[in-house]
Formats: C-alpha cells, sequence, structure tokens
C-alpha cells in the first residue's frame, strides 16, 4: 500500500485537515492540492501549508485560478455580505461549479501522478446545503473521471474518497483529535479578518464551534465575536 498514490484537496480548514489524515492512515502516499481561486477567505492557504508540514502530507501543489472573476458567491464577489445568521436554502456561500472545478484539477494531477485515488472533505451532515457535497454528486463525478480521462480509457478505474460524507462535526473532530490533527493550525472562516482571526458569525464558525462543543472538546479557534446564536465555549 505505501506505494499507492493520492491526491488530496487540502483547504485548510478543518474537515479537509481531518481528510489528508485519513489518507495517510490509510497508507497512501499523499500529494495535497490546494487552490487559490479568489476566494475572500484566502488566508486558508496558509493554514493549508501549515496543516500539510504538520501531517507530513508530502509534496503540496498550489493551482491560482479566477472564480471570482464569474463572482456569484459571498466568497468571490466582495459585495455580496458574508451572511450571520442561518437562512433557509442554498446560502450565497456557495461557489458555482466550486467543487466540479477542484475535483477536475485534482482528476487532472492524479493522472499526471498516475495517481487513482481522490480525497476530498465534503460532508452532507453538518454543512450548508451546497449542492455539490452530496453523494450523487461524488458518483456521478467518479464516472466521469472513468469516461473523460486516457487512464480510463485504457482500463484504469479512479475512485473518488470522501470519507467524512456521513459524520457529524462532532465525529470529523474526534476522529482527527485520534490522528493528532493540531485544529488550532486549521481556519474554517468564511469572513477572516487581515490577521486570519475568525470572524465567529458565518455559517462556517457556527458548525466548527458547535462541533467542538458536541465532541466535548475545547474549540482552539480565536473569535472576533461570540453571536447570541453561537454557543459560548
Amino acid at each position: 500500500m505505501a506505494d499507492k498514490k493520492a491526491v488530496v484537496l487540502v483547504s485548510g480548514g478543518l474537515d479537509s485537515a481531518t481528510t489528508l489524515a485519513i489518507a495517510k492512515q490509510a497508507g497512501y502516499v499523499c500529494y495535497a492540492l490546494s487552490v487559490d481561486y479568489g476566494q475572500r477567505h484566502r488566508c486558508e492557504l496558509e493554514a493549508a501549508a501549515q496543516i500539510v508540514q504538520q501531517l507530513g502530507g508530502g509534496e503540496h501543489k498550489r493551482i491560482t485560478l479566477n472564480l471570482d472573476a464569474i463572482g456569484g458567491s459571498a466568497l468571490t464577489d466582495k459585495s455580496i455580505t458574508v451572511p450571520t445568521q442561518p437562512a433557509a436554502g442554498i446560502p450565497v456561500t456557495y461557489v458555482p461549479a466550486r467543487n466540479t472545478v477542484l475535483l477536475a484539477l485534482a482528476l487532472g494531477w492524479a493522472e499526471v501522478l498516475g495517481a487513482l485515488d481522490i480525497f476530498v472533505g465534503v460532508n452532507a451532515v453538518d454543512y450548508s446545503g451546497y449542492p455539490d457535497c452530496r453523494p450523487e454528486f461524488l458518483a456521478a463525478f467518479q464516472r466521469l473521471a472513468n469516461l473523460a480521462t486516457k487512464a480510463g480509457v485504457e482500463g484504469k478505474s479512479f475512485h473518488i474518497h470522501a470519507p467524512l460524507l456521513h459524520l457529524s462535526k462532532a465525529e470529523i473532530i474526534r476522529r482527527g483529535v485520534s490522528l493528532g490533527i493540531d485544529y488550532a493550525l486549521t481556519l474554517s472562516c468564511y469572513n477572516p479578518a487581515d490577521s486570519g482571526k475568525a470572524c465567529g458569525e458565518c455559517d462556517a464558525c457556527r458548525l466548527r464551534h458547535a462541533g467542538f462543543l458536541q465532541a466535548g472538546l475545547l474549540d482552539p479557534t480565536p473569535y472576533q465575536h461570540v453571536p447570541a446564536w453561537l454557543p459560548p465555549p
């Protein structure tokens, strides 16, 4: 198993850090991929570098895109305010086609590396309702990967791994702690200060903090604000 390669998407957040640790525990030689896609929380990329280093994640590639050129999301268009209250439906923090684009990049690098496994930290339990975090999307992308590549045509099979897909945030955190992750290095916030300090108001901060509470563990994140709907530490 030691010679099995995997590309792991690492954003710098809690989920992707846990996914990298799981892939390493499974015996994969990991190639970490982070993408600067024009996100307003670009400081998460520094967190990604720290996480890869802490976990000994191997080669770490960073690719720059400009999804902010098409906008359509509070994460890529600064004229759209990041919401501070939960809302019904798909929130404005959804980035159109983001996971499709990120997985396509991971697929391309995997084919170059001769890797057949791609790990992504999507979750369909404690999440914001994004359509590209659903099991159906991942299954469809895996079919695409095996149709659209030279490796697939030649009979090889790509596998998209989403080990966190059906776990609660608390379960993810407990798993990561057991694998030695220093979650103080991670950043989940959608609207952090320039210093990298989490806002404490966005949906990502709410889900993260609630996960630590439910896991019975101290959240190491320094928050700028602790609004009424965010349970106190």
